[in-house]
């Protein structure tokens, strides 16, 4: 029984009778924290973690992660409060003997413009990656297939060989909401992810993770985590001061096509913003329009 109470549902359920009946909560505060306690628990679930079992370290990548899939900085620090409020409780109630939320940061507020890597920047990050090291081909060819196509990060650990047009130059990605969306990719990008494929045949592949692209050397696709852990490492191999996280690199894809002339509409559709505006957008700029501005403008199309 001491076993079935430490279940994150059961852990979870005690805390939601804690705030209602001592600490008095409406029923759409009970169900706000509910919310906010289920993402955390998502998360650790694919991370394979207990809840009972995480440090500071862990709940650092949950709130990078929370970045990475395009949560705002005002819905980060209000998740972040009802996570810090679920770790007093666990402490408070005798879970766990520390809380080890209470050194985590929420996202600062106000006007802020996000780190961006120049192409410069971005060749030096691809030089630094080890390529003697099995997954050194790997790494590289993220780093380019995130630069060339602009693509979340959850959008990448998600993609399929089966969603791969490269005779095409395309890449069909599933974005938020469950929404398709066919990118241009660049000959770069193709060519590092051909190198890829040969280190990638010789693998020994778990039953059910054939079709994802890009897998850890347990032959099982990457977490979200796995791939911003080694963003941030390289960075620092590659002598690159600005604080960066896959997302800079979506971040990157934009500005490098804003800086070589593209049209501002065309980069929100390419990124596709879920917002209702860009979405109308969208919808009247057809798929060769949007290929024709990538190969125009983006730096890795540019004959040099």
């Amino acid at each position: 029984m001491e076993t079935d109470k430490k279940t994150p549902s059961n852990i979870t359920r005690s805390y939601l009778r804690y705030l209602k009946l001592q600490r008095g909560f409406s029923p759409n505060t009970l169900e706000a924290y509910q919310r906010d306690v289920q993402k955390l628990l998502s998360y650790l679930a694919d991370e394979d973690k207990h809840v009972l079992d995480v440090g500071l370290e862990d709940l650092q990548h949950f709130a990078a992660s929370l970045h990475d899939i395009g949560v705002g900085p005002r819905s980060q620090c209000r998740i972040l409060s009802g996570v810090r409020s679920f770790f007093r409780f666990l402490q408070l109630d005798g879970y766990r003997t520390d809380d080890p939320s209470e050194l985590l940061e929420s996202p600062v507020l106000g006007e802020h413009l996000p780190e961006v890597l120049s192409v410069e920047e971005v060749d030096m990050l691809e030089q630094s990656i080890d390529l003697s090291k099995w997954e050194g081909q790997r790494n590289r060819a993220i780093v380019e297939v995130l630069f060339s196509c602009g693509l979340r990060v959850s959008e990448l650990v998600n993609l399929k060989l089966s969603d791969l047009y490269l005779d095409e130059q395309y890449v069909r990605v599933l974005g938020k909401g469950s929404k398709e969306r066919l990118v241009p990719i660049s000959p770069r990008a193709i060519k590092e992810l051909d190198y890829w494929f040969m280190d990638r045949s010789q693998m020994t592949i778990k039953p059910g993770e054939e079709d994802y692209v890009f897998l850890n050397r347990r032959g099982a696709h990457l977490t979200r985590v796995m791939i911003l852990i080694m963003i941030k490492r390289q960075a620092v191999e590659a002598g690159i001061a600005k604080t960066i996280s896959p997302h800079t690199l979506r971040h990157s894809f934009a500005t490098a096509l804003l800086e070589g002339g593209a049209d501002l509409r065309v980069i929100q559709a390419l990124l596709f913003f879920n917002d209702t505006a860009t979405t109308e957008i969208y919808t009247h700029i057809d798929m060769s329009t949007l290929r024709q501005q990538i190969l125009q403008h983006h730096p890795r199309n540019m004959r040099r």
